[in-house]
């Protein structure tokens, strides 16, 4: 008995150590530079906007700050430069169409728009429909927008009729799925005329008239890019941060397809263009993400590639989707130049969470 307890405990031994000696030597993982970042999208709905700003890190853990809001707490945007534009908020899917021969929004009637709610869609696969979106590119100083620029002489100025798009989708999610948009938001007629450096703006439901019809006061402010407003519960709200503290932002989008027309982009990353963001990106050798990453330095960068005047130059790029699930694109990574001039280089690692969930990405980032 004691013979065969000491050959026990000797091939004990012998497989421990065999298991040790087996592992000795792994092979050697290089890790990828950058903090990592898990902007708060908030799961296969995709109901948040995350406004980052790459400069603003938070010393305890270095975060780089995120301002979240929620898709629906806005519909319009007044743009706070020397120009005056608003746009429409693209990530509920709005739009809208200048209803013809009408310049009194109190004439308008839902009986008198009926063929224009037809048209003024997203995604409905009508390549015409692109007029009724903003410039996808994000150019809004001097860009395309559904509203045309408003007029200095009041009675110039459109009725439009408003698209108000989708609420967010509350039911199931088949995992790797998102579902982007819900029940529809309904309709509005909109004018909006200038006001000292401002902008005045009237609007309702198609049929209103008289009281019915809201108005009110929207000013410039020259530290943000835009005022936000939302026509539900008519007032300003807070959604972009000020127009030097924000770099990129992850959102649901429309985009546009050509010949095709509009349609909704999920898990889309925009830049602040309109803050003087520029973006590029760098293509990596298969198999040489994290060596190619970590060895990229400023002296790296080439300032002519910086893109300025379009805001999807990440967009949907970064990642793959399909029947056959979705990841990250392992051969690309992105170089930012934010307003102030400070470089930074971004990789995406994640778009799904443990569970495979879409709506969960993350991103590596370091200053240069």
């Amino acid at each position: 008995m004691k013979k065969i307890l000491f050959y026990l405990l000797i091939g004990t031994s012998f497989l421990a150590q065999s298991c040790i000696n087996a592992n000795e030597d792994p092979v050697s993982v290089v890790p990828s530079e950058g903090i990592s970042v898990n902007p708060f999208v908030n799961g296969s709905a995709q109901p948040n906007q995350v406004w980052i700003d790459l400069s603003d890190v938070n010393e305890q853990n270095g975060q780089p700050k995120q301002t979240t809001t929620n898709r629906t707490d806005w519909d319009l945007a007044f743009y706070s430069g020397n120009e005056f534009k608003v746009i429409l908020n693209t990530s509920i899917m709005m739009a809208a169409g200048k209803i013809p021969n009408i310049t009194d929004i109190e004439k308008v009637k839902e009986s008198d728009i009926a063929s224009l709610k037809d048209e003024v869609q997203v995604a409905n696969f009508n390549p015409d429909n692109v007029q009724y979106i903003d410039d996808v590119k994000g150019n809004f100083p001097t860009g395309t927008t559904a509203i045309e620029e408003i007029k200095a002489t009041a009675s110039e100025n459109a009725v439009y009729l408003i698209n108000l798009g989708k609420e967010l989708y509350t039911g199931t999610i088949a995992t790797g799925s998102t579902i982007t948009g819900g029940d529809d938001r309904g309709w509005m007629k909109v004018q909006i005329v200038r006001q000292g450096d401002g902008y005045k703006v009237r609007y309702g439901q198609l049929n209103a008239a008289g009281a019915a019809i809201k108005e009110v006061e929207v000013k410039k402010n020259k530290a943000y890019n835009f005022t936000f407003f939302n026509l539900k519960k008519n007032q300003e709200v807070f959604i972009q941060p000020k127009k030097n503290k924000w770099d990129i932002c992850f959102t649901v989008f429309t985009n546009i397809i050509p010949s095709v027309g509009s349609y909704i982009n999920a898990d889309f990353v925009t830049t602040n263009n309109v803050g003087n963001v520029g973006a590029y990106e760098v293509k990596v050798a298969s198999g040489a993400m994290v060596e190619t990453f970590n060895k990229f330095k400023k002296e790296n960068v080439d300032d002519s590639k910086f893109v300025y005047n379009d805001q999807r130059i990440i967009g949907g790029n970064w990642r793959e989707v399909g029947p056959e699930g979705s990841k990250v694109k392992g051969d690309i990574f992105y170089i930012i130049k934010d307003g102030a001039g400070a470089y930074y280089k971004i990789r995406f690692v994640k778009i799904v969470n443990e569970k495979g969930e879409r709506g969960h990405p993350t991103f590596l980032y370091k200053a240069l």
